[in-house]
């Protein structure tokens, strides 16, 4: 085989030569000039304090403290749908509901005192009961003591000493909806207690899924405010009393990022509603390889929310349909100041972690290939001489 041959050969394998992926020279050029007015659409950042602090600034997560409000108890307001049961005492000598009958448990001893059970009715679409004597009573956005001196006062003339007792028995307007990924979803009444965000996921039957994978989402009216179901027990302050007509969505979300290139593992990575830094990412996917990993090529290829760019790079930023730049973020892991950063900058869901080959390495696969090519040809010759 001549020289010739032999050099064609190696350049042919040298162009088949195998990669893990972009090089950082490659990626380093979607910064030149040439690429910018060629219409490049990425924007390659590199990892600095700056950075990892304008990305905190613009990630802002919701908070259901600051999204909902604290919140307050419903107190003991009545609600159209809710059923009452109303009880009214007569002094004696009982004159309007004592001449004969009435409940013996509300009628004094020794006495002639009467105590008649109304029978239990719901307040209807107007928000209104009605009582014998009384007439139409205005109960919704009332406390039942409000409604017992509503009636006592109407009765007032026509009952001798009238007394009212109103109690709320079933609780049809102040509830909250929970649904989606629990044992079973339900209807869940709210109190003058103040029921909150966990009373509520109890009363569903908790949840089926791990506690790490859960999201718990909120509607309320208009808004929607969603929020990691853990940051919910571990901080006591998003446990926000809930209001009524409050829809609890539970959402099974199995967040993961995927690792490709010179890392100890290539593959995709479960990640936790809360999200991990890098830091952490890299040691869930076991390090750099140290063979072949360039230290100095470590990227995270996101589509990011413009507001999380710098404002000279948001100004030239180039936006996808729905309104994301696509970013790579590059890492310096040679730099000891960036393992400090590194612990800041947090790891989004679908975020590419690639890893690159270091030039070394690129240039040890090319002595193999050359290896492999030229030395069968090599050995053949001189066997054959």
């Amino acid at each position: 085989m001549t020289g010739a041959a032999c050099i064609a050969m190696t350049l042919s394998a040298c162009a088949a030569m195998p990669a893990s992926g972009p090089s950082s020279r490659i990626i380093k050029n979607e910064m030149s000039d040439k690429a910018k007015a060629a219409g490049s659409i990425i924007e390659v950042v590199d990892v600095t304090g700056p950075v990892t602090r304008q990305i905190l600034a613009a990630d802002h997560p919701a908070l259901f403290s600051r999204d909902l409000g604290e919140g307050h108890a419903i107190g003991s307001s009545i609600g159209k749908g809710d059923v009452l049961d109303i009880a009214i005492w007569e002094a004696p000598p009982a004159a309007l509901f004592g001449s004969a009958g009435g409940d013996p448990r509300l009628t004094s001893s020794g006495s002639t005192a009467r105590g008649t059970t109304m029978p239990e009715q719901m307040v209807d679409s107007d928000g209104r009961i009605t009582v014998p004597f009384a007439g139409r009573i205005l109960a919704a956005g009332h406390t039942p003591q409000e409604i017992s001196h509503d009636i006592a006062t109407r009765l007032m003339g026509k009952a001798h000493q009238p007394q009212v007792i109103v109690r709320l028995v079933r609780n049809a307007a102040a509830t909250v909806t929970v649904v989606g990924d629990v044992p079973a979803s339900t209807r869940f009444p709210l109190t003058a207690k103040g029921e909150r965000v966990l009373d509520a996921l109890a009363g569903a039957g908790g949840v089926r899924q791990p506690v790490n994978k859960v999201t718990i989402q909120i509607t309320r009216g208009q808004s929607t405010s969603s929020m990691p179901l853990e940051t919910v027990i571990r901080a006591p302050r998003q446990n926000v009393i809930l209001q009524p007509d409050d829809v609890m969505t539970v959402l099974f979300q199995p967040f993961s990022f995927v690792a490709l290139g010179a890392t100890g593992k290539n593959e995709e990575i479960p990640l936790e509603a809360t999200g991990v830094n890098l830091t952490q990412a890299l040691g869930r996917v076991a390090g750099l390889q140290d063979s072949r990993a360039d230290v100095r090529g470590v990227f995270i290829f996101r589509f990011e929310d413009p507001a999380a760019l710098l404002p000279e790079l948001r100004s030239t930023a180039k936006l996808t349909p729905d309104g994301k730049v696509p970013v790579v973020y590059r890492v310096n892991m040679k730099d000891p100041a960036t393992f400090f950063i590194a612990q800041n900058f947090q790891i989004h869901n679908k975020d590419v972690l690639y890893v690159s080959n270091a030039p070394l390495a690129d240039f040890q696969k090319f002595v193999n290939v050359i290896y492999s090519t030229i030395l069968p040809a090599a050995t053949t010759a001189a066997a054959t001489q």
